[in-house]
């Protein structure tokens, strides 16, 4: 299909990479369009493991056009490392296009973000860091600076400028901090700007005329449904729209424009950082899922919460997004565990809950309603249709189809493009 939007079903690492990946192979330009350098996208070529951060999935694809929407927030130092790194290993990022709306990460943005959680102590959100939230802050006030200004150095050094008049107090002020000078940002980013301004554009133009010269586009999302602004576990999520319809606002396609919503999902749930999670798992079977799973943060190294699958969270994911199909990733985590639970349905004070969530239920108090599974013991990382599969697993993945409601289209049983089920 000419337009699909890829979107995590849970609260993020469900291995969208993998599936952009899977889907970018018959496409001719893949899209990001939302987050920045907080996301971690990983994809398995061979013995060549490719870590991304900023640029889209697509750039490992030969011929596809990797674009950077007006979506993102965009660190330009770190950028341009990535882009390097990426040249080092292979890949041609002549074909990296930015848009000039998409705002920037500025150094002041990471100090504001670590002094205010500094400042809430035990309540603290444990973001990455990285300047997400007040970059997009910014943007949301109307005082952010976007790559079309960051191109021009007189403009820029105006902008910046400009901000550090109203930060520099804060910083002082409110965190007790040494202030920013002009100068020593310009320099920092000053060779960075010039090496991304040939690829600033107007990607919005660029997305619309390839769907209409028949191009087939992938919208790569970043982060998950649980994670985003308006959707996710408020306040523990990102600052974006990382649901699928950030495709619209985040790239500049109008909702006509898709047809396809692919959901990904893990074959069971983790999340990072602080924050509601029903299913968690403290005890061995949540340590072998960390272990066997390699649970670890792309970006930031940290360990990833893990417990049983959450269909509650796919049914709303799948209501939220739109979602036309399922991807499931990591089944052949699970080999091995003698019984798997999914969680079907919440409990709190007495009542049963089927959907997430009623707005009187706090959803750090709901208990999981479990179905149990036998597991299988045969390792499937094999296997590359369903037949190949013990029976065990079938019947797992059938039940999960069932109660989320959605075809599942694709299962991964390991990170190469090989290992890879197409299920229809």
């Amino acid at each position: 299909m000419p337009a699909t939007v890829v979107v995590g079903c849970q609260w993020g690492d469900e291995g969208k990479a993998r599936i952009v990946d899977e889907l970018a192979g018959d496409a001719s330009m893949v899209v990001r369009y939302g987050g920045g350098s907080n996301a971690g996208h990983t994809i398995a070529l061979g013995d060549q493991v490719v870590k991304l951060h900023q640029v889209p999935s697509g750039v490992v694809r030969t011929g596809v056009r990797a674009v950077l929407g007006n979506g993102m927030v965009l660190h330009p130092p770190s950028l341009v490392e990535e882009l390097e790194a990426l040249r080092q290993m292979g890949f041609d990022t002549a074909n990296v296009a930015i848009s000039g709306n998409a705002h920037l990460v500025m150094p002041y943005h990471r100090l504001l973000e670590r002094a205010e959680e500094e400042a809430r102590g035990a309540g603290a959100i444990n973001t990455t860091g990285l300047g997400i939230g007040p970059a997009y802050t910014d943007k949301a006030a109307r005082r952010g600076i976007r790559m079309r200004d960051a191109v021009d150095a007189e403009r820029f050094c105006h902008k910046v400028r400009s901000a550090l008049e109203r930060v520099n107090l804060i910083l002082q002020r409110v965190y007790g901090r040494e202030p920013l000078g002009v100068e020593e940002i310009v320099a920092e980013y000053r060779v960075a700007l010039a090496r991304l301004a040939p690829h600033v554009t107007d990607t919005a133009l660029l997305v619309h005329r390839e769907l209409e010269s028949g191009g087939k586009v992938v919208f790569e999302g970043a982060q998950a449904t649980m994670l985003d602004l308006d959707h996710g576990t408020y306040p523990f999520l990102t600052s974006s729209t990382a649901s699928a319809g950030g495709a619209c606002s985040g790239a500049g396609i109008g909702p006509t424009a898709i047809d396809r919503v692919m959901g990904v999902y893990k074959a069971y749930t983790t999340r990072v950082g602080s924050g509601p999670f029903p299913t968690e798992l403290q005890d061995e079977v949540g340590e072998w899922l960390v272990e066997k799973g390699h649970e670890y943060g792309t970006t930031t190294g940290r360990r990833r919460r893990c417990g049983w699958l959450d269909v509650v969270v796919l049914r709303y994911a799948a209501r939220i997004n739109g979602l036309t199909g399922m991807a499931m990733t990591k089944l052949d985590i699970l080999s091995g565990l003698p019984s798997l639970r999914i969680c079907v349905a919440y409990q709190y004070g007495g009542r049963r809950i089927d959907e997430y969530l009623p707005v009187d239920v706090p959803y750090d108090q709901v208990e999981p309603v479990y179905e149990e599974m036998p597991g299988w013991d045969e390792p499937i990382e094999e296997a590359r249709t369903l037949g190949d599969l013990p029976g065990k697993a079938r019947d797992y993945l059938a039940r999960v189809e069932s109660l989320a409601g959605v075809p599942l289209e694709i299962v991964s049983v390991g990170p190469r493009r090989n290992q890879t089920i197409t299920v229809r």
